[in-house]
């Protein structure tokens, strides 16, 4: 084995070969499976993507670091699944650009964070850690609630994200700022337009409980509530999932008037 190693790097063009064909192997193996990435990743159609406030606390979450010490990835573990919930499902990811799994847990996974918790759990947490937690080693983040929010550039970050795939409408990417004070201010005028564009099932409150103030708070705690909550996907028994697409093609493909 040896032998054959050092004859090769003695020959130049056999070992620009040799390499070509290693690579050529271990690319082959990496691209192959997105040949079937249709059969592979979980159909969602109750799939919803976040809304201009949850992206600005995506964004801070980003911002600090957090992903460092929480993972965002259940897995197939027994114990894992007991503590934390259901495994996650790649169709839970599909509109997290970058994706937030995580590899290493100082704190708890946040997969299913959202509802776990109240609003101001999630408020006097970040403020101090350890009014909630007595042991936690979790830095205060105090500032958020003093940190007025950037909205002026949330269309930007919709329109990019849109670039990737994301499902985002020129009237989402034009209503970003109001949308985002709106969810925020529910008894705002701009209140009616967050649920008329993302759905009745949008959170609309004031989630760091100052309903006339746009606040960093307000981004992260709705980001931290809707974790997990973008699609029930996860809550479905696994052949209740496969049932549904096989239903559907077979009503479409059924005649108007034939009997079942």
């Amino acid at each position: 084995m040896f032998g054959l190693h050092y004859r090769l790097e003695r020959k130049t063009l056999g070992f620009v070969l040799a390499v070509i064909g290693v690579a050529s192997i271990g690319g082959l193996v990496e691209i192959a499976p997105l040949f079937t990435i249709n059969q592979t990743v979980e159909d969602a159609p109750d799939m919803r993507v976040y809304t201009p406030l949850e992206v600005a606390g995506r964004n801070i979450y980003i911002r600090e670091g957090c992903y460092a010490c929480h993972s965002q990835m259940i897995r197939t573990l027994r114990d894992e699944v007991e503590r934390y919930g259901p495994y996650s499902l790649a169709v839970e990811s599909k509109y997290d650009h970058p994706m937030l799994w995580g590899s290493k847990r100082t704190g708890p996974d946040l997969a299913r964070n959202g509802g776990k918790y109240s609003d101001a759990w999630h408020v006097a947490h970040l403020n101090n850690p350890r009014d909630v937690v007595p042991v936690s080693i979790m830095p205060a983040y105090s500032w958020f609630l003093r940190t007025p929010l950037r909205t002026d550039d949330l269309g930007k970050h919709l329109r990019s994200l849109r670039a990737v795939g994301v499902p985002y409408t020129d009237e989402m990417i034009a209503n970003a700022p109001a949308d985002a004070y709106g969810q925020a201010a529910p008894d705002s005028p701009f209140a009616e337009g967050v649920t008329k564009r993302y759905g009745e099932a949008t959170t609309v409150r004031a989630f760091d409980g100052k309903p006339n103030e746009l606040t960093e708070m307000d981004a992260m705690v709705a980001y931290l509530q809707i974790l997990g909550r973008l699609t029930d996907a996860a809550h479905k028994p696994a052949v209740a999932m496969e049932a549904e697409p096989a239903a559907a093609k077979s009503a479409e493909a059924r005649p108007s008037g034939g009997k079942p």
